[in-house]
This record gives structure tokens, C-alpha cells and sequence, in this order.
């Protein structure tokens, strides 16, 4: 399945280990997301309820159906 953009928030970062999980209507139980995907300037880092904008992609990644590849805040 091709790329898609979605709308979400963000429900966890592991700032130690670099990724973490994003909250969508279009990914049940969530999308994985790696802080090498993040298009933020300086410390690539996300928070915990902040909201983002991400293309995402149906994958098996840590256990998620879906992975991000790029996520803009």
C-alpha cells in the first residue's frame, strides 16, 4: 500500500531510545514512529500530546500495522 498522510498525536516518546508512538483515526492502535523520520529543526525530539502531521505506511515495525516516515509537527 502506498504512502498516506495523516492528522495525530503524539501518545509516547522514548527520548533515550529515539522513537515512539502516534495516535490516529487512520492507524489503529497506533503508528510507530522513529526520531530519524521527525523534519524538525536542531534536537530531533516530539512530546508527549503534542499534535503532528506524518506520512505514514502499512508495515509490521515493533509490533505496529503502521510506520511513519516522515512526521512534521
Amino acid at each position: 500500500m502506498p504512502a498516506s498522510r495523516s492528522r495525530g498525536v503524539v501518545r509516547t516518546w522514548d527520548e533515550d531510545a529515539g522513537w515512539g508512538v502516534i495516535d490516529s483515526p487512520d492507524t489503529p492502535a497506533g503508528c510507530w514512529a522513529s526520531f530519524a523520520e521527525l523534519d524538525v529543526p536542531g534536537l530531533r525530539t516530539l512530546k508527549r500530546g503534542q499534535r503532528v502531521e506524518f506520512t505514514r505506511q502499512e508495515v509490521r515495525q515493533d509490533g505496529f500495522d503502521f510506520a511513519a516516515l516522515r512526521v512534521t509537527p
